[in-house]
């Protein structure tokens, strides 16, 4: 009987680990694929991946909708390039709270990475139904010491 209890809660505690581990690769992906249509400009994508009510708390400190993002995009504007790291994507049932690093591209737009400005973000992703849509994000300059 206490074999059977432990083989079974095994097999729950394996299988609810892959659970979580699938669904990592999943956010990376999508982390890695909304950044791709940011750069290429594909605000028709981009809608699709951001959550109707999508807002985000950018690192000139101004709270903006999805309805805004659109609208800059296509008045001509193109975001800089972004590079990103995930360093944290923690679960909390249908909720994924990216956090990590990025770099952006200056102006003057130099290729090596040590001169793109540092910054801190977290991304939250909801699930709905079988997808995941990018529900809000905040991103902050990092400020020397």
């Amino acid at each position: 009987m206490k074999t059977s209890v432990l083989v079974t809660l095994f097999i729950f505690t394996l299988s609810f680990s892959f659970a979580q581990s699938k669904d990592e690769l999943e956010i990376k992906q999508l982390e890695k694929h909304w950044t791709e249509l940011l750069d290429k400009g594909d605000t028709t994508s981009l809608l699709g991946i951001w959550s109707k009510e999508y807002v985000v708390n950018n690192p000139n400190g101004r709270i903006v909708t999805a309805k805004e993002i659109i609208a800059l995009m296509k008045s001509g504007h193109v975001f800089p390039k972004v590079e990103r790291i995930v360093e944290k994507i923690t679960f909390n049932q249908n909720i994924a709270i990216v956090m990590g690093k990025e770099l952006q591209q200056p102006a003057d737009k130099p290729k090596d990475l040590e001169s793109w400005i540092p910054r801190r973000f977290t991304n939250v992703w909801i699930k709905n139904e079988n997808s995941w849509q990018l529900a809000s994000r905040q991103s902050s300059e990092v400020c020397a010491e």
